[in-house]
C-alpha cells in the first residue's frame, strides 16, 4: 500500500483495532486504497464516524496531519470531526487543514491572494455591508431602480448575484430557474453585477461569495501556488459532497488534481437544489475522476426493518438515474409505518395530538417526538390545535407561522381594516413604504385622522385624500395611493363579506407586488399568504378571527432550556436533515402538497422525492404518514389524494389506519 509516506511521521498515536471497531462496510472504506474514492453513506449509517475513522487511519499510516484537508459545510461538523480525531489520535485538531469551504478559502487568499490582485490586508463584507455596495452600484447605473416597488430590493438583488456565482451560471439562467419573477430584469441585473464587482475590487473587500470565487481564480491562474498545494494536499476528504454546488465542486477537482478525493455523500439526500447545490455534482464524480472506487455503507443504526423497507421502496421508485443503495437495519424488528387519511387538516391535526398524548403517557420524552411538513404554511391547523391542546411545542425551522414578518403584515391589514384606530397596525404598514420613518408615518396618521373628521369620512377613505397623499414623501407617494385602494378594498370586503374574502382582496392589492420585490422567495410566502384564505374561512367575523391569531401569537415562544426538552419538535423537512427522532408525523403527504404544488406543475418532482426520503428516514421507531382528504387553503375546498411517493409503495409496507369520529384507531 503506497500512501506517499512523508519524511516526518507523527509519533506516538495510540493503536486502533480498526476491525473491531467499524462494521465491515465502514471498515473497507477507512482502509481503502488511495485514490479517487466515492463513499455512498446512507442515512444513519455512521458517516461522520468514518470520515473520523478514515482521518485516524491515514496518521496510523504516517500521513501528516498538514498533509490532509478536510472541508465541511459547518464550522460546528469540522469542529466536531476534528475534535474526534484528536480524541482518538492525540494529534491536535489545529495541525490539520480543516474547516468550511469559506474559512479554508480565506486562509488560502490570505497567504496567496496578491497573485490574482488582492491586497494582504482586504477585508470581508458582512452581509449588510455588501448590500449596501450593492444597493449604491445599482443606484449609478439606475437611479429609480428601487422606485418601482416590483424591482427587487438589495437583499433579493444580492440573492440572484450570489446564486449565479455560486452555480457558475449567467445571470440569465439564474433568473429562468430560481427567479422567475425578475426576468424582465435580466440585463438591468447583469450590469448591476458588473459595477458591483468593479466597486469590490476598487476598495479591497470581498463578500462571503468571493471566498470561494476567488480561491478558484488562485487555482485557475497560478498555475505554481496550485501545483503546491496539489502536491501538498495527498488527501482531500470532503463531508456531504451532494451538497455541493457546482462552484464547490470546481474547486474540489482542482486542489484534488492528484486524485487523491475521498467524497462522502448520498446521493438520495441532495435536497437543496433551492440554494445551488447540483445534483450532478455527485453522480458525475466517477466520470470526473477516471478510476473511482465506489463504495457503499448501508448499514442504518437508526431505524427499524419496517421504516428501512418503506424508504428503501420510495427511493427506488426514483425516474431518474442515482446510484444503487439499500438500506439494511441493525435495530430489530417492530411495526410497519402507518398511513393514516384525516378529513381535513384540522383532524389531522387533532389525530396527532392525540397520539402524542398516548405517547406521552406511555413515557415517551416529548423531545424524541417531531411533527415534519414539506412547507411552513402546511403547520398552520396543527399550531393551532397544539395550542388549543396545551401541549408545548417547539418551531425548529424558524419561527411560529403568524410571527413571520410578511404574516404580520397581512394582519396589520386585517387589524386596520377592523380597527382604522389601530396606530400600532398602521405604522406597521406605513413604515413599509420608501422613505417613511416612525415620525413621518405619525404625522401622516394624524393628518388622516383630521381629514376624516373634518370632512366626516372612514379614516381608512381619508388614507386616499389628496390632502393626506400629497404630504406623503415623493418616494411613496405611487405606493402610498395603492395601499390606499387596498386598504379601501378590504374594508369594502368587510362591510359585505367573510374574514376569507377580506384577506383574499388583500393578497391582490398592494402588499403582493410589494412582497416581490422584498424576498427573493417570493412564491414561498405567498404560499403562506394564501394559507390565510383557508384559515380566515374558520370564522365567520372579523374580531374572532384577529383574536385568535392574537391568542396565538401572544403565547410565549422564548421558553428555557428545560422547557425546550419537554416540547415536542414541529419542523420543515428541509430542517431536519440531518437530525433522528423516536417518532415522527409527517403531515400533508398528499399530492400537491408533497410533492409541493409548483415542482409537480415544473415538472421537476425528483427532489421532492428525495425529500420525502429524508422524511422517512428521520423516524427510529415509528413513523406515521398523514394526508387530509380536503384542503381548504387557499380559500375553497379541493380533494386530495395519497403522494405519489405512497402510491408507489407496495400495501405490504405500510398499514393504513382510520380515524373514528373520537380520534381513536
Amino acid at each position: 500500500m503506497d500512501f506517499n509516506l512523508p519524511a516526518t511521521i507523527p509519533s506516538d498515536i495510540p493503536p486502533i483495532d480498526f476491525k473491531s471497531e467499524l462494521n465491515d462496510d465502514q471498515l473497507a472504506a477507512v482502509t481503502a486504497e488511495p485514490g479517487p474514492l466515492l463513499i455512498l453513506a446512507g442515512a444513519g449509517s455512521g458517516k461522520t464516524r468514518t470520515l473520523t475513522y478514515r482521518v485516524a487511519y491515514l496518521l496510523s499510516k504516517g500521513v501528516n496531519p498538514g498533509d490532509i484537508l478536510l472541508l465541511t459545510f459547518t464550522n460546528k461538523a469540522a469542529k466536531e470531526m476534528l475534535n474526534r480525531v484528536e480524541d482518538l489520535t492525540g494529534i491536535e485538531a489545529r495541525r490539520f487543514w480543516g474547516g468550511t469551504f469559506h474559512s479554508i478559502g480565506h486562509r488560502l487568499l490570505r497567504m496567496h491572494g496578491e497573485a490574482i490582485g488582492m491586497a494582504k490586508n482586504f477585508t470581508i463584507l458582512d452581509s449588510s455591508e455588501a448590500e449596501s455596495i450593492l444597493k449604491s452600484a445599482v443606484e449609478t447605473v439606475d437611479t429609480s431602480f428601487f422606485k418601482n416597488k416590483t424591482h427587487p430590493k438589495p437583499r433579493p438583488l444580492s440573492s440572484v448575484v450570489s446564486m449565479a456565482r455560486n452555480t457558475c451560471s449567467s445571470i440569465e439562467e439564474t433568473i429562468i430557474h430560481h427567479f422567475p419573477q425578475y426576468h424582465e430584469l435580466t440585463d438591468r441585473i447583469q450590469s448591476f453585477s458588473d459595477v458591483y464587482a468593479k466597486r469590490k475590487a476598487e476598495q479591497q473587500v470581498v463578500d462571503y461569495d468571493d471566498l470561494l470565487v476567488n480561491w478558484l481564480k488562485l487555482m485557475e491562474v497560478a498555475p505554481e501556488i496550485k501545483e503546491h498545494y496539489n502536491k501538498r494536499f495527498r488527501h482531500t476528504l470532503v463531508d456531504e459532497y451532494q451538497d455541493t454546488n457546482t462552484l464547490q465542486a470546481k474547486i474540489i477537482d482542482t486542489m484534488g488534481a492528484n486524485h487523491q478525493i475521498m467524497a462522502v455523500g448520498d446521493d438520495a439526500q441532495c435536497i437543496y437544489s433551492w440554494r445551488g447545490a447540483n445534483y450532478e455534482n455527485i453522480l458525475t464524480f466517477p466520470d470526473r475522476h477516471p478510476g473511482s472506487e465506489i463504495l457503499r455503507i448501508e448499514i442504518n443504526y437508526r431505524s427499524t426493518p419496517e421504516i428501512l423497507s418503506f424508504a428503501n421502496a420510495v427511493i427506488q421508485n426514483r425516474s431518474t438515474r442515482g446510484f444503487d443503495k439499500e438500506l439494511r437495519a441493525f435495530k430489530p424488528s417492530s411495526q410497519s409505518p402507518y398511513i393514516v387519511q384525516a378529513m381535513d387538516g384540522k383532524e389531522q391535526a387533532q389525530f396527532v395530538i392525540n397520539r402524542i398524548r398516548g405517547l406521552l403517557n406511555e413515557g415517551k420524552d416529548a423531545c424524541e417526538i417531531a411533527i415534519l411538513y414539506r412547507a411552513h404554511y402546511q403547520s398552520l391547523d396543527m399550531q393551532m390545535e397544539l395550542s388549543r391542546s396545551g401541549i408545548k411545542y417547539q418551531i425548529t425551522s424558524g419561527v411560529r407561522f403568524f410571527e413571520q414578518a410578511h404574516i404580520k403584515d397581512m394582519v396589520a391589514h386585517l387589524r386596520l381594516v377592523y380597527n382604522p384606530r389601530d396606530v400600532s397596525a398602521f405604522m406597521r404598514l406605513a413604515i413599509l413604504l420608501p422613505k417613511i420613518g416612525e415620525k413621518s408615518a405619525q404625522k401622516l396618521y394624524a393628518l388622516a385622522v383630521e381629514t376624516a373628521k373634518s370632512k366626516q369620512i372612514d379614516f381608512i377613505d381619508a388614507l386616499a385624500e389628496d390632502a393626506v397623499v400629497k404630504k406623503a414623501p415623493a418616494a411613496s407617494r405611487q405606493d402610498w395611493e395603492s395601499l390606499a385602494q387596498s386598504l379601501q378594498d378590504m374594508k369594502q370586503a368587510n362591510d359585505s363579506g367573510l374574514p376569507e374574502e377580506v384577506v383574499q382582496m388583500g393578497l391582490e392589492g398592494w402588499y403582493s407586488l410589494y412582497l416581490q420585490g422584498a424576498y427573493d422567495n417570493y412564491l414561498t410566502r405567498m404560499d403562506d399568504l394564501t394559507s390565510l384564505i383557508g384559515f380566515a374561512a374558520q370564522f365567520e367575523e372579523m374580531q374572532d378571527l384577529i383574536s385568535q391569531i392574537t391568542l396565538l401569537t401572544s403565547e410565549v415562544s422564548d421558553r428555557s432550556m428545560k422547557d425546550s426538552d419537554q416540547s415536542i419538535r414541529l419542523t420543515t423537512v428541509h430542517q431536519a436533515k440531518g437530525l433522528e427522532y423516536d417518532i415522527v408525523f409527517v403531515i400533508g403527504a398528499a399530492e400537491g402538497l408533497f410533492p409541493i404544488r409548483r415542482a409537480v406543475e415544473s415538472g421537476d418532482t425528483e427532489e421532492e422525492r428525495r425529500l420525502f426520503y429524508v422524511a422517512v428516514t428521520r423516524a427510529r421507531d415509528e413513523l406515521y404518514l398523514l394526508y387530509p382528504k380536503m384542503n381548504t387553503k387557499g380559500g375553497g375546498s379541493m380533494f386530495l389524494t395519497p403522494s405519489r411517493f405512497i402510491q408507489e409503495v407496495s400495501q405490504d409496507l405500510y398499514e393504513p389506519v382510520r380515524i373514528r369520529r373520537n380520534y381513536g384507531w
